[in-house]
């Protein structure tokens, strides 16, 4: 038998308070409710997610707040997305109830997706059917469930997915699709929610949002009318033929299967404060620990095969001198490091796919070169050193195409946490060369390449590329992504209780920049504080 749904505040005493409240003409209470038909119509998409805290720049848009580990230290995701379903009748306030959630949740890595951006796609006749409202847009067959659950899988998955966008006026997909990633709660929500077994599976929350007729029919109109262009004769026929009908036959029956129901949507603040109650101990409960588990694990192993390092000849060795040096100016910082840059990309190059390829010179002779057999190759900074290498990559490789990732610490928890990403489309086509330019644990590494996986980038087409690294960094990356190769100018045995690399360089950011370095700074600058 299914569990009995817990409501959520007065049922009874909220319907006698809006009869209390709607005295007078359906009439008149359509009059006082609507906007006016000659309103503007404006363009409606079916995909509203409503902005986290953010901090913006002239150049970047920053979360305020992180994303912190949804891996562990084999790389591999350990824990999913929360993931919340919204069902209940057309213009319940399901979409209200989802923004106050989020608005009290707090936690900005949060999708909010619509069950309207999955309708399906129409045939002329369907399209010439839903111009005169004779279309059953209320039936389960008019949603794609197959594209809507491999969606919710993959995101609750972590991984990055595309969501269509849909055109309410159109009755059709828009030509692009919205890129989505990076959920720790996923709040979906859509009429018929509860009606697809596989669907249900993948919710771990269940809500209904009740709402009374009259009231969904009022909301309803005003909606369609304003919002999507339709007149009110054309929204009244529609509401008799296929909504009424569709909520009395596939979605109230499916109010059994909710674990809340909500009672008069957004207003019921009750029952908001507990759903946002028990998802705040669901994420708590799925908190890891990372970067301590790094610092203890892979201790006095040989080192990877995966690993190259660049020849320490005497220049090479000449340029780590002045970069180790605590007296080094910054100027002299400055030109040394790109020095040595230039050369470890120009190394890091070597191990990109290539083939032979013969050209004629202009002698008239043959020659036998090798060219790059790759679809492309991206650059992916992770902020802010990793940006410093930017320039030597650009140099080097013709059309390179530039990605960023910000990954900086939690002071509170120690652990590293996502903050900004910004990678070209279709990046799981390429090759890509992750750059930061020193690290110590690996943590601030294994989280860009776990962002670069979760975008279906072949772990064998990643380069993680540094000026120096510690050997517990150069371990944690091979033991959780094997394929991956790293390239560095020079290994450092140790890391103090700080993450300091010894002997190191310093925090390079710090010392790049100019800026001053906080006294217990990693030196593995990826999680170091941002300085815009």
């Amino acid at each position: 038998m299914a569990s009995q749904p817990v409501y959520s505040g007065a049922r009874i005493l909220g319907r006698w308070s809006l009869n209390a409240e709607g005295s007078g003409s359906s009439e008149e209470a359509l009059d006082r409710l609507l906007l006016p038909v000659s309103a503007p119509r404006r363009k409606s998409s079916s995909l509203g997610t409503p902005e986290p805290p953010l901090l913006r720049t002239s150049t970047r848009t920053i979360y305020t707040a992180g994303r912190p580990p949804w891996y562990n230290q084999q790389g591999a995701q350990s824990k999913d997305a929360f993931v919340i379903g919204l069902c209940g009748g057309s213009a319940s306030g399901k979409t209200t109830v989802a923004n106050k959630i989020i608005e009290a949740l707090g936690v900005p890595w949060v999708v909010l997706l619509s069950m309207d951006s999955f309708y399906k796609v129409l045939s002329p006749e369907e399209e010439a059917l839903a111009a005169s409202n004779d279309y059953n847009f209320d039936h389960p067959n008019a949603f794609d469930f197959d594209l809507l659950v491999q969606t919710i899988r993959k995101l609750k998955q972590g991984k990055s997915v595309k969501i269509p966008m849909y055109d309410f006026t159109t009755h059709g997909r828009q030509k692009e699709w919205k890129n989505v990633y990076g959920a720790s709660v996923i709040i979906f929500e859509g009429i018929m929610s509860f009606s697809d077994k596989e669907l249900l599976q993948l919710l771990d929350m269940k809500i209904f949002v009740d709402a009374d007729s009259d009231i969904r029919l009022v909301r309803r109109l005003r909606r369609d009318i304003t919002e999507r262009g339709r007149d009110i004769e054309g929204v009244i026929k529609q509401y008799n033929k296929s909504v009424k009908p569709a909520f009395e036959q596939y979605i109230e029956p499916t109010m059994r299967l909710a674990d809340i129901v909500v009672p008069r949507g957004g207003d019921n603040m009750v029952a908001i404060d507990l759903i946002v109650q028990h998802v705040h101990s669901q994420l708590e409960e799925r908190e890891l620990s990372v970067r301590s588990v790094l610092a203890s694990a892979h201790q006095a192993q040989p080192l990877p095969q995966t690993l190259s390092v660049l020849e320490n000849t005497p220049q090479v060795r000449g340029m780590h001198t002045f970069l180790r040096d605590k007296e080094t100016t910054r100027d002299e910082f400055i030109f040394y490091s790109k020095r040595l840059m230039r050369l470890l990309i120009e190394h890091a190059l070597s191990f990109l796919p290539s083939q032979t390829s013969t050209v004629q010179t202009p002698q008239g002779q043959d020659y036998e070169g090798r060219r790059f057999c790759g679809k492309g190759i991206t650059g992916v900074s992770i902020l802010r050193a990793g940006e410093t290498m930017e320039p030597a990559l650009r140099a080097v490789c013709k059309d390179c195409r530039i990605g960023k990732i910000l990954i900086q610490t939690n002071q509170d928890s120690g652990e590293p946490e996502l903050h900004y990403l910004r990678l070209p489309k279709d990046i799981s086509e390429d090759h890509v060369i992750l750059m930061d330019c020193t690290v110590s644990t690996g943590a601030a590494a294994m989280m860009a390449l776990r962002v670069l996986l979760d975008h279906d980038v072949e772990e064998g087409r990643i380069l993680l590329v540094s000026l120096l690294m510690a050997e517990m960094g150069v371990h944690s990356v091979a033991y959780a992504f094997p394929q991956v190769k790293i390239i560095t100018t020079a290994i450092d045995k140790s890391v103090d209780e700080l993450f300091h690399i010894i002997p190191g360089m310093g925090n390079f950011g710090d010392r790049y920049f100019g800026t001053d370095a906080l006294p217990d700074r990693s030196d593995e600058e990826g999680l170091g504080e941002a300085s815009y």
